[in-house]
């Protein structure tokens, strides 16, 4: 029987599906697909940027929902996709079960009660997500592309520029939703750096965690949980987390190390 009625937006799930074909098309063509054969998008709903993922030849699209109408509509409408429809919470979800150790895109139009969920576990699987991004509420695309001394500065800004490339792309109004979200949203990219920032992960977002923990506090009083070596000094203490760039997190911490390695 043919899925013919439209998906119901539901609250819990953070559904708002974007009915402007224009920007669905803008969105699905933000994020370059070199390097990578496939691409994931996340929460596609009733498929209106997915269409537009379709179209691009060189890379097979595949789709991760946890809306068991929308998936429905989805194997009714994009038989040719069927095969590639994943049923399950990304958050929850393993993606070696679907593409093994092989690299992939990911985008979509992320849920704003998750997006920087999402974006922690992209840095999780940093190694196998070269490329990522789409749509986030606003002020959360504005945070992560965010530079040094910007209030919205903050620890995943630190995380992600740390490891990618990032360009914050363009700003879409509340009224191409339905049903329209509150706030405004912005449409955002990451491209994986060449090179890692020569630290442990584990270990720069322990340290930016605890610098933005107090972030009003200079570094010497905000880094104190981490138990700095005896007498431990650095010009970078007198600065406040959100002055340093990943590449000055990185020198603390290849500092901090030193000291702990001193007799």
């Amino acid at each position: 029987m043919k899925y013919t009625h439209q998906v119901r937006a539901k609250k819990h799930l953070g559904q708002h599906f974007l009915k402007d074909e224009g920007i669905a098309q803008r969105i699905a063509e933000v994020v370059p697909f070199d390097g990578v054969a496939k691409v994931l998008e996340v929460g596609p709903g009733m498929g209106v940027m997915t269409k537009y993922l379709l179209d691009q030849a060189h890379v097979e699209t595949w789709v991760i929902e946890i809306d068991t109408e929308s998936v429905s509509y989805l194997q009714a409408h994009y038989t040719a996709l069927s095969a590639r429809i994943i049923e399950a919470d990304f958050l929850k979800w393993n993606p070696a079960l679907a593409f093994g150790e092989e690299p992939f895109a990911l985008v979509g139009n992320f849920p704003y009660n998750i997006s920087s969920q999402i974006v922690f576990k992209v840095l999780d699987l940093r190694d196998t997500i070269p490329l990522f991004g789409g749509m986030f509420q606003k002020e959360v695309a504005e945070r992560l592309c965010a530079p040094p001394g910007n209030k919205t500065y903050g620890i995943l800004s630190v995380l992600c520029q740390a490891y990618y490339d990032l360009t914050y792309d363009f700003t879409v109004p509340p009224e191409v939703f339905s049903p329209p979200p509150k706030v405004e949203s912005g449409v955002m990219h990451m491209v994986r750096k060449k090179t890692d920032p020569g630290v442990g992960y584990q270990e720069l977002k322990r340290t930016v965690k605890a610098a933005f923990g107090m972030r009003r506090k200079t570094l010497r009083n905000a880094l104190k949980v981490l138990n700095l070596p005896s007498g431990f000094d650095h010009p970078l203490l007198s600065q406040r987390a959100e002055q340093l760039s990943w590449q000055q997190f990185v020198e603390l911490i290849v500092a901090i190390e030193h000291g702990r390695a001193q007799p």
